[in-house]
């Protein structure tokens, strides 16, 4: 996966995120909302975040400090957190 390249809208950050749920942990793209929780709705675990943090790695071309992502609950998270890694 190619990193990303600014500027990013929220939305093009969701296509990437929607495609790296699927193909990881098999999540159906239509589950992948703004508001979904990642453990509850999405039905991933801690290691599944892990994975999910060394995905956004790759995508950004940056390392995510894990204090950064520990407060990262629902999609709209991830995004946010997308966002302040490729404005480091």
């Amino acid at each position: 996966m190619t990193p990303l390249t600014l500027p990013l809208t929220d939305e093009d950050i969701l296509s990437r995120l929607r495609t790296i749920l699927h193909d990881t942990f098999e999540i159906e793209p239509e589950r992948v909302t703004p508001e979904a929780h990642l453990f509850e709705a999405l039905d991933l675990d801690s290691i599944d975040a892990v994975d999910l943090a060394i995905q956004l790695q790759r995508m950004t071309g940056k390392r995510i400090k894990s204090e950064d992502f520990k407060s990262v609950r629902t999609v709209a998270d991830v995004i946010a957190a997308v966002h302040t890694l490729l404005n480091d």
